[in-house]
């Protein structure tokens, strides 16, 4: 027990965990608003691929 005291006490403090700083949050540029706009006309055109698969059963 005295050793493991001893080994805390001689910690360098950097060892230690620091405190929690906040993200900012960036702005969206106009190529992610692209790439969105791309991923959703996707994700739609999927969407009805599948529902003319399902009809046709």
């Amino acid at each position: 027990m005295k050793r493991i005291f001893l080994l805390a006490a001689t910690l360098p403090v950097p060892a230690f965990a620091a405190g929690f700083e906040r993200p900012i949050p960036q702005p969206q540029t106009a190529t992610a608003e692209l790439s969105f706009l791309l991923a959703s006309l996707a994700l739609i055109g999927a969407l009805a691929a599948v529902q003319m698969l399902v009809n046709r059963r």
